[in-house]
């Protein structure tokens, strides 16, 4: 059931999918709405299941699920993969792929592979100071406090 994601717990899992590009100001409103249907339609049997998700900086697509009443099980995350799968071929974009490095330079997001991003601090182009998206963070508490923090306090630092 979709609710308010000010209403989901801390404990909650969260998966991050960090777009290749930034969605067009075209594509969101439909975008949005494919999310809401998918997440008021996950798990549409079981009353006690919660589910949220937010659609940021017009790039990242983060699904919230909170099984502390109702357990995930492995066909539910593949149903949310399945979801992100044809979103990734509506919008021609990437969503699954971890290799690759989201950071803040300035107002704008960044979205580098790996290698480039290593070439980016050898170059100084960044720093310990860039904020970096940690995408890889599992829980709401650990989304809300850690996602946007300085490069020298994620694991990336051990790239610097």
């Amino acid at each position: 059931m979709y609710v308010d994601y000010s209403s989901i717990s801390d404990e909650a899992k969260v998966w991050v999918y960090p777009s290749s590009r930034k969605f067009y100001t075209t594509e969101i409103e439909e975008l949005e709405q494919s999310i809401k249907e998918f997440v008021e339609n996950w798990k549409n049997d079981d009353e006690n299941f919660k589910a949220s998700y937010q659609l940021l900086y017009n790039r990242f697509i983060v699904l919230v699920a909170d099984d502390s009443t109702s357990a995930l099980i492995n066909s539910d995350i593949d149903t949310s993969v399945s979801f992100i799968l044809t979103l990734q071929e509506k919008y021609n974009i990437a969503l699954l792929d971890k290799m690759n490095v989201c950071f803040k330079q300035g107002e704008y997001v960044q979205y580098k592979e790996l290698k480039d991003f290593k070439k980016l601090l050898k170059s100084k182009a960044v720093t310990g100071k860039t904020i970096i998206f940690d995408n890889l963070i599992s829980n709401n508490y650990d989304f809300k406090n850690f996602w946007e923090t300085p490069i020298e306090e994620s694991w990336y630092n051990r790239f610097l």
